[in-house]
């Protein structure tokens, strides 16, 4: 299924080939659920100042994928937080089962200290099976951390310094979100992306 006939993001589906499309339901996804949401009340500033840089990995393996994040990761701890503030490194083509997904998160985080990057740069996870311990495949919870492809997300640690000094409720967020889309439901979820 591709855009054109309402691929909804976080139910699997066939990944298309093309890297506008990735990118394109990745934003829409980014637009309508994180910010439409308010998922990260964070995002809305970085995706209005075009802060946000999408990149689409072509990786078919987990190595090649671990050498485009460490790219990843390198350039975005040279930019100009003003220019490029965070970094969605989204890879269709590896990694579309959810549990080795996780298990190479284990290899994300050693990349970065690798990098000597720890306390800099941090990688949040993001996948359209995402499934937090102790709930159910299809429970509306994983749905704050469903995204349409298997995406890393890079961020600068100062960011969220930051962020958590704007917000002194940051804390709270995850419940929020919780409350949030149990409010929404599965319906109101697919909702989201009709259109």
């Amino acid at each position: 299924m591709n855009s054109e006939q309402g691929r909804v993001p976080g139910l699997a589906g066939d990944w298309p080939a093309d890297t506008a499309t990735v990118v394109d339901e990745t934003r829409r996804w980014l637009e309508r659920a994180v910010i439409g949401l308010n998922l990260c009340p964070f995002a809305k500033a970085v995706h209005v100042k075009d802060q946000l840089r999408y990149v689409v990995s072509t990786a078919t393996e987990p190595g090649q994928l671990q050498a485009d994040l460490e790219r990843e990761l390198r350039l975005l701890a040279e930019s100009d937080p003003a220019q490029v503030e965070m970094t969605l490194l989204m890879h269709p083509q590896v990694l579309q089962d959810f549990i080795d997904y996780n298990d190479f998160l284990d290899v994300a985080d050693a990349t970065v200290e690798q990098l000597d990057l720890g306390g800099i740069l941090q990688i949040a996870s993001f996948h359209p099976q995402y499934q937090f311990a102790g709930t159910e495949p299809d429970d509306i919870d994983n749905f704050t951390n469903r995204s349409p492809y298997p995406t890393l997300h890079l961020l600068r640690e100062s960011s969220i310094d930051q962020a958590v000094a704007a917000f002194p409720e940051a804390s709270e967020i995850y419940e929020r979100n919780i409350e949030t889309l149990r409010r929404l439901g599965r319906p109101g979820w697919a909702k989201l992306f009709k259109g």
